[in-house]
């Protein structure tokens, strides 16, 4: 086990923001269900533990028990990014998202979100995106950080299962051949009537301004789910809620059928 110093202390404390996160190549996360579905993915420098939680933790995870660091209560307050600290604080290495993502495989099934900027959205697209069987997710260099300590959080763990690459999104999507490429619009084909399709990119705009010019000039298909009361005809659907709708019923139509 190792011994906490100030300076560890500060640092854990400053991967709060995005900048130190990129100095020191570190995020955190942060809750025994969190560290346990992330830590067999991830790459962990410490794991700063309560005290009470420690011999818990040495049960939990031996091979990586000499990366413990014992903390008293008042430590990982200082240290945490929520309102409540929890027990487990893990500070991972960051995985590189900058490489520029390969072509979508036969059959398969990408979501790209254009522009995303709320952190709780942006959690919920990729748990979502986990339980669907959605491996790869494509981000404009304008999306919020998937290391925020909030989308960490919101990801429940599936930040290690599914691949994330920030990328120039109009160019990425301008290179896709022989896939369609699928963007969500007030004005666009109706979701539940679009004929099934095995895999393609599926476009999520910005929450305020959906998808922006350049990445629509690479949409081959645009969709809209459809409002169901005259009254939910002037607003648009959340980003996650709709990436939610349309990723399920591409999965519905892609193993049950249309009808």
């Amino acid at each position: 086990m190792l011994e906490l110093t100030n300076a560890m202390r500060k640092m854990v404390a400053a991967l709060d923001d995005a900048r130190h996160r990129r100095q020191h190549g570190l995020f955190k996360a942060e809750g025994m269900k969190i560290v346990e579905d992330t830590l067999p993915w991830m790459s962990v420098r410490y794991l700063m533990v309560a005290r009470q939680a420690v011999d818990e933790a040495a049960r939990r995870f031996p091979h990586v028990a000499d990366r413990i660091v014992p903390c008293s209560r008042a430590d990982l307050e200082r240290m945490t990014s929520l309102t409540t600290p929890r027990d487990i604080i893990a500070v991972y290495e960051l995985p590189d998202v900058a490489a520029s993502p390969a072509p979508p495989a036969p059959g398969e099934l990408i979501l790209a979100l254009d522009d995303l900027r709320d952190p709780g959205n942006m959690g919920t697209i990729l748990r979502m995106a986990a339980w669907m069987g959605i491996k790869r997710v494509w981000c404009s260099r304008e999306c919020v950080d998937v290391f925020n300590p909030k989308v960490v959080q919101g990801t429940m763990g599936a930040i290690a299962r599914v691949k994330v690459s920030y990328c120039d999104l109009p160019e990425v999507l301008a290179g896709v051949r022989d896939t369609e490429i699928y963007g969500t619009f007030l004005d666009g084909e109706n979701l539940y009537t679009l004929p099934a399709a095995k895999g393609g990119v599926i476009v999520i705009g910005n929450e305020g301004h959906g998808i922006s010019d350049a990445v629509g000039a690479a949409v081959t298909r645009r969709i809209t789910i459809p409002a169901f009361t005259a009254e939910g005809q002037g607003e648009s659907l959340n980003a996650a809620v709709a990436a939610a709708i349309t990723v399920a019923e591409f999965r519905r139509k892609e193993y049950y059928g249309k009808d």
